[in-house]
């Protein structure tokens, strides 16, 4: 028998029935669960995360060679987006020019798509996950394991919820995280690159490796899950805020200390939040560093953060003219954090977070974000 695998891209073993997985068991149904919303963050990423698993379940015996990917239903030039995807192999509107395997098979009702699924990966935009999670709560095996993709952060009574935990607490399945420096218009045509998966239980993590490993996708495996995930989305901020810095035209030296001090922000915010014990190594997997380094180069946040500096537009507007209406990912997050510091009387320990929350949201001067790097508490 071979297991289902559900892709859902919108955001102690946990096997409910106390059926520990092994390596050596089959799994039926894989199932990619693919949000495609105007305010999907995850659109190109997604698609990417499913070319790999359709083109590697081909390759191994334990997975079924179906791969289901739920797709929010949408029309592009007159024809629905899941006929496209399935007629062309291609999605047009979010990753135009790369082809998709045969054998993912894009389905617009959630509830046909996860039925009976046993692997899911989770890829949508955070703010959804609580949605998504509560359809498809008891539709799923109870010892169904789950990987996310999401990188952003919510908010509890406490403090920091992390998107893995809202999925391992409305679903009570394991969840192991992905993140690392990984360009989806890269990734999806072959380029190399390194991912991190983050696992509590290490036999899942090395499963989810097994499925998306390729020559070019090297996967390294830590049990330091909770940084791997808050990694992710904290580096977001920080993207942001080299964004800015180009925008400005401060020059090369001036967003290498706005990374330095970004990753002295992620690791202190980390050791204050997270939950476990937060290792300093797992900054230096692709995860921390590698991804920091990517995103403040190459990412949407620094393009769109650099377009907001340059020509005094919103968010919102550069949105809709630079990502086709998806949601950025760093302000947002920048936005969660900064309540989540001023809960807890922590806003003056983070000055940089706080600056890109303040310039996106409160219409400080972008030009505050180099007042922050001079003053900042690493220089006194």
């Amino acid at each position: 028998m071979t297991l289902p695998i559900f892709f859902l891209p919108f955001s102690p073993p946990l096997s409910l029935s106390g059926r520990s997985h092994s390596l050596a068991q089959n799994y039926p149904d894989l199932l990619l669960v693919t949000a495609q919303l105007t305010a999907s963050t995850s659109a190109s990423g997604n698609r990417s995360v499913a070319k790999i698993i359709g083109d590697n379940v081909k390759k191994l015996q334990k997975f079924a060679s179906t791969v289901k990917m739920w797709v929010f239903e949408e029309t592009v030039n007159g024809r629905k987006l899941t006929d496209i995807i399935n007629n062309d192999h291609e999605n047009v509107k979010y990753l135009p020019g790369h082809k998709l395997p045969e054998n993912v098979v894009a389905v617009a009702n959630l509830g046909e798509a996860v039925k009976d699924a046993d692997l899911l990966v989770f890829v949508i935009p955070h703010q959804f996950i609580h949605r998504i999670c509560d359809e498809i709560t008891g539709r799923v095996p109870k010892d169904a394991l789950g990987i996310t993709l999401i990188k952003g952060i919510d908010e509890g009574p406490e403090g920091l919820k992390l998107i893995s935990d809202i999925i391992r607490e409305k679903m009570g399945i394991d969840i192991s995280v992905l993140m690392g420096a990984n360009i989806a218009n890269e990734v999806a045509a072959g380029k190399f690159c390194e991912t991190t998966i983050g696992s509590k239980v290490m036999e899942n993590g090395l499963l989810f490796k097994e499925l998306l490993q390729t020559p070019n996708f090297r996967i390294t495996v830590v049990d330091d899950a909770d940084t791997v995930e808050l990694c992710g989305a904290l580096k977001n901020i920080v993207a942001v805020g080299a964004g800015f810095c180009d925008g400005l035209r401060c020059g090369d030296n001036t967003k290498a200390a706005v990374i330095r001090l970004g990753l002295m922000e992620m690791i202190a915010f980390a050791r204050i939040f997270c939950k476990g014990q937060v290792s300093t190594a797992t900054f230096l997997e692709s995860c921390g560093v590698a991804d920091l380094i990517t995103t403040c180069y190459g990412g949407r946040n620094r393009r769109v953060a650099e377009a907001f500096a340059r020509t005094g537009k919103t968010i919102e507007e550069l949105e809709k003219e630079m990502l086709n209406g998806q949601k950025l990912q760093g302000p947002q997050t920048a936005a969660e954090v900064y309540r989540i510091l001023k809960q807890k009387g922590l806003v003056d320990k983070f000055p940089l977070f706080t600056a890109v929350y303040q310039i996106c949201y409160e219409g400080r001067p972008v030009q505050e974000m180099l007042s922050c790097l001079q003053s900042h508490p690493e220089h006194i």
